[in-house]
């Protein structure tokens, strides 16, 4: 007999969630690798809505309940269960491969593999690096990049052996203090706002609908009719037609493929009003689709809305007879930044964390007082723990990372601004990502690009950029799979679940095992077949960019344009409008992140997305009115489930084939 939602709600996780969840975020961290870099498979994580963690959990969730209607006996796992699981994979194939795993060899290593004659790396930087944060034999360096001899015929336990570990034991713990410094403070900092976000904002999470319905279905006995509801059918049979005729495709030329990628480009000139719009590109994604329709029209409709009006600036700036060369923007370590006009977002992104400041401000008033003793604390399950230990463990925290960075030869005011700006950002990008329902997000510009254009590049000369460039790279540039949101996606589904303490724990053990198997995946693999063998191409060239800037911020320390500041203010002066609009005026229909959003490459490819996806919630909503929109969310439900389950199938037939055909973007 099937327990009612309520009576589950109130009942304790078990141990066994945590536990299974553990084990298979462990699982893909150790797989990921092999099967993204080696085998050029379809990733399994990629994103903040990770295929094989999703994938695995719509298996388990079929077959829990077939066994229990099998046997007429409970469920082994109950819907909070299986979300509890699925959001410790979801952490754990963040950390396995971009979000941290990706590049980190790669930047403890490359500013000595690849230092020569030209480029003069060893006489300017090398004397800056801090000994305990490099492999300390530059042989065990060559060999990660070559290979060792022999290695292709060894077993993986063998190679483990094999392993130089005494040259990486001490960059190792090095850097793995900092890290799990930063990961405990970004969890210290979302149990302090988890109050104001969730219960007092009630802000959306479009990302977790899906699973959370899902999940409901399971608890109340109704996954069959959910998966055979025939709005769900009818979207499902979309990207399944889609994927297969292209999968065979790929296996089979002679069948005919289904176009998903329209470039646009060629239909406007590459002057001109339309000038921005000359590379323009359309892609077809269902599952992002679904997503857009899922995500407040608001929302929405900002993000193709202030894409198509920044691809408009350049035009409108073309046509006024401004041309803003590129070495305007001086040394930037942006991922996609590349022109100066891009700057806008430097000063959108402090305004905007302003605005969540003040909106949380009597929140955070409270927790002052609290943390002071001056007023009793409250406790009703909205956080993991009281707000006071977060309080002081976050200041503390920062001080550590503070201390770190001068310990390895960094000034006090430097390490001060750097961590604040990584944080900042991170904090903004969290709201973006999550309350967006933005499954893909790429930054347009690096915390540090802000605070060369507020403060020179002179604050970054020596070991100061450095050691900003190296700790960047490692966590806070690259955050198309970044912890913190899927941190917040945990705080939410584990609010009002017992006990908070545990579910907290789990988090904990999650994120330490997934760092340790990812990084002993890297290792493994790379000193089995060497970089230089291995599809890592994207994660080198983006670390010699890394330490190229940082060269030139040693040497030279070229100063920024005045186009970058320009810039700067009207980004500044935008968001300002836009925040002030947004808070003020009901009828205001654009939002905010949108803004945040306009010169992202994610953006450039989840535009039309979300424009279908906006286009029909609005007609939906216009002429079917709630009803229909209940009914009509299972189509696009079926988007995603569709999508996502072509993907796990694909990536399953390329872990047996030499290629693998590529269903979400990589």
């Amino acid at each position: 007999m099937q327990n009612s939602p309520e009576q589950l709600t109130s009942q304790p996780i078990r141990l066994r969630a945590g536990v299974i969840g553990i084990l298979l975020a462990a699982g893909i961290c150790l797989l990921t690798p092999y099967n993204n870099i080696y085998m050029q498979a379809t990733p399994l994580g990629g994103g903040h809505f990770p295929l094989a963690p999703f994938f695995l959990f719509i298996l388990m969730a079929i077959c829990i309940t077939f066994v229990s209607r099998l046997f007429r006996s409970s469920l082994l796992l109950n819907g909070p269960e299986l979300l509890i699981i699925w959001i410790e994979m979801v952490i754990g194939s963040g950390i396995a491969y971009t979000g941290f795993a990706r590049t980190f060899l790669i930047n403890l290593t490359a500013p000595v593999h690849f230092a020569s004659m030209g480029n003069h790396w060893q006489d300017t930087l090398h004397p800056l690096i801090p000994p305990s944060l490099i492999p300390s034999n530059h042989e065990a360096i060559e060999l990660i990049y070559n290979g060792i001899t022999g290695g292709r015929g060894m077993g993986w336990l063998e190679m483990f052996f094999e392993i130089p570990w005494s040259a990486w034991i001490v960059p190792l713990l090095a850097w793995s203090f900092f890290i799990l410094a930063c990961y405990t403070v970004m969890l210290l900092l979302l149990n302090l706002l988890s109050r104001q976000w969730i219960h007092n904002e009630r802000m959306n999470f479009p990302l977790l609908k899906v699973p959370e319905m899902i999940s409901k279905a399971v608890d109340e006995g109704t996954v069959k009719s959910f998966f055979l509801n025939r709005f769900l059918l009818a979207g499902l049979s979309i990207p399944v037609l889609l994927h297969l005729i292209n999968g065979l495709n790929l296996y089979y030329p002679s069948v005919p493929a289904i176009p998903t990628l329209f470039l646009a480009g060629p239909y406007f000139s590459d002057s001109g009003l339309f000038t921005g719009f000359h590379k323009l590109k359309i892609y077809i994604y269902p599952a992002f689709i679904g997503f857009a329709f899922l995500t407040s029209r608001q929302i929405s409709f900002s993000f193709w809305f202030f894409f198509l009006a920044g691809a408009l600036l350049y035009g409108i700036l073309n046509l006024l007879g401004y041309s803003i060369p590129a070495s305007e923007l001086g040394v930037t370590f942006g991922p996609t930044l590349a022109r100066p006009e891009e700057m806008q977002m430097i000063g959108a992104y402090g305004v905007f964390f302003l605005f969540l400041v003040w909106l949380s401000r009597h929140h955070l008033t409270e927790v002052c007082k609290q943390s002071l003793f001056l007023s009793k604390p409250t406790s009703d399950g909205t956080e993991w723990f009281d707000v006071r230990i977060s309080f002081w463990g976050a200041i503390a925290g920062l001080a550590v990372i503070i201390g770190w960075y001068v310990w390895m030869g960094m000034s006090l005011s430097t390490a001060i601004l750097v961590t604040g700006a990584f944080f900042m950002i991170m904090l903004v990008a969290t709201r973006i990502i999550c309350q967006g329902g933005l499954a893909y997000f790429t930054l347009t510009a690096a915390p540090t690009d802000g605070l060369i254009a507020l403060f020179g590049a002179k604050m970054f000369a020596g070991a100061n950029g450095l050691l900003a460039g190296m700790s960047q790279k490692v966590l806070f540039v690259d955050l198309r799979e970044s912890l913190m949101p899927s941190l917040l996606h945990a705080r939410h589904l584990h609010q009002n679940k017992r006990p908070a303490i545990v579910l907290f724990t789990f988090l904990a053990i999650t994120i330490i095992v997934s760092m340790a198997a990812s990084v002993l995946a890297m290792l493994l693999l790379c000193y089995r077949f060497g970089i230089r063998e291995l599809q890592l191409d994207w994660a080198t060239r983006t670390t010699l960019s890394v330490y190229e800037n940082i060269y030139r911020l040693t040497t030279s320390a070229p100063t920024t344009g005045s186009w970058v500041f320009n810039f700067t203010i009207a980004g500044t002066i935008v968001m300002l409008i836009l925040v002030v609009c947004y808070h003020r005026l009901y009828w205001w229909p654009i939002h905010p992140l949108g803004y945040l959003t306009a010169y992202s490459s994610a953006m450039r490819i989840l535009w039309v997305s979300f424009f279908i996806g906006w286009a029909c919630n609005a007609l939906c909503m216009r002429y079917g009115g709630i009803v229909f929109f209940r009914k009509l969310q299972f189509f696009f439900i079926g988007l995603i489930i569709g999508d996502f389950l072509m993907g796990g199938s694909w990536a399953l037939i390329g872990l047996f084939s030499d290629t693998s055909y590529q269903v979400l973007p990589n």
